[in-house]
């Protein structure tokens, strides 16, 4: 039996939370025995009660990740260090359990600094997650090059993610890419009630706010809709929180300073009748089933999250900007641009509102694309496969 410990530094609030309990989902309980810890309470909970996997919130897991602004990532790690401090209880609880499994597993990279103290104190397995890419300066260099020290194997979610990472840790690394596991929703989904079903094209974004996901863009092109005459054909419905942070730019940080967030600074360009905001949903299927295509308009040109996977998965039609296309792809499963182009969005929403038959065809390519590349029972034994290889490559 091998025995896992997984980190996960959310409570499924996120993406990697979410990825993270759907892999567990599938490996075989016969052959492995996993747990996880939590760092805040969430929906994830109910999920692994339902599954029967033991998991505890450890509000003291520390995470540090590297950022744009060099003043950030400074003060996120002298407060993570000085939190550590009065984390006595934690140290002692993470060292004895880590004693009597057979592999630590990082569900993120942000984890890399537990990694690195914890591999001081005990000799079994780490591998570890990486689901993101970092901005290219002297702290994220120091963070993959520390991470690469002290992790056996490493699980990524694409090339791209591993690419980079090798590029910041200065070498090739033991790991394997790893998708993540998307279903197709089981049985009948019921549509989110407070989704309007009056026949205009529904255009879901599942993503908290962040300057990176480029969500205030949407705002863009709900103007160069106005001004094609397609005001009253399109609605954005965003599932998340529309809490603005602080690297946050434009008009935007003047509503930010205000206490205001998203909705306010859509309000203020004189859209609300183009958006609903739903905030947090803890299935965000039900929000695919009652939209006609999800966008995803990055900054950072990441066409592959889990918003993504997901929305495939359901047979959707996916918007989103950069050149990979492994899942996107241009009039295949739906519509990338190299770069961000608000009125070609626009444009592409207005034929996709005047031929639905066309987003049916591209949501069945899509569903075709995630059934074989992000398959369940594969996916999973994939990551079984490299606790394996890890617990391995200890003994020699």
């Amino acid at each position: 039996m091998l025995r896992v410990l997984c980190i996960d530094g959310e409570g499924g609030w996120g993406g990697s939370s979410r990825s993270l309990a759907k892999s567990l989902s599938y490996v075989d309980r016969a052959a492995v025995s996993p747990e996880v810890w939590c760092r805040r309470e969430g929906p994830i909970l109910d999920t692994y009660a339902q599954l029967g996997v033991p998991c505890r919130v450890m509000p003291d897991i520390p995470a540090i990740g590297a950022v744009s602004r060099p003043s950030r990532n400074i003060a996120s790690e002298v407060i993570a260090r000085a939190k550590w401090l009065g984390a006595a209880s934690f140290r002692r609880q993470l060292i004895s359990r880590a004693a009597d499994v057979d592999v630590v597993h990082f569900n993120l990279e942000t984890q890399w600094w537990l990694a690195k103290w914890l591999r001081r104190r005990h000799a079994h397995a780490q591998t570890m997650h990486v689901r993101s890419l970092l901005p290219d300066n002297v702290f994220a260099r120091r963070q993959d090059r520390a991470a690469a020290a002290v992790i056996d194997r490493f699980a990524f979610i694409t090339e791209n993610e591993r690419r980079q990472f090798e590029h910041f840790a200065g070498r090739a690394l033991n790991g394997q890419v790893i998708f993540n596991i998307a279903d197709a929703p089981a049985g009948d989904v019921e549509p989110h009630p407070d989704i309007p079903q009056d026949g205009r094209l529904r255009v879901a974004i599942l993503s908290n706010f962040a300057w990176l996901r480029g969500i205030d863009r949407l705002v863009d092109v709900a103007d160069a809709l106005a001004r094609r005459e397609g005001r009253g054909n399109v609605l954005f419905v965003i599932a998340g929180s529309l809490k603005l942070q602080s690297d946050v730019e434009g008009p935007l940080r003047n509503i930010r300073a205000k206490g205001g967030d998203f909705a306010d600074y859509v309000r203020q360009r004189g859209f609300a009748d183009m958006f609903v905001f739903l905030g947090h949903v803890s299935r965000p299927e039900s929000v695919l089933v009652a939209c006609d295509i999800l966008v995803k308009p990055t900054r950072e040109s990441n066409p592959w999250g889990r918003d993504i996977l997901e929305a495939l998965a359901c047979g959707k039609p996916v918007m989103s900007v950069g050149t990979y296309d492994r899942f996107v792809e241009d009039g295949v499963t739906g519509f990338l641009t190299p770069e961000f182009d608000a009125g070609r969005w626009a444009v592409d929403l207005l034929a996709l509102d005047r031929d639905r038959a066309l987003g049916r065809r591209l949501g069945d390519q899509g569903a075709k694309r995630v059934a074989a590349l992000c398959n369940g029972p594969a996916r999973a034994a994939d990551l079984v496969a490299l606790w394996r290889d890890a617990v391995a490559s200890r003994r020699h």
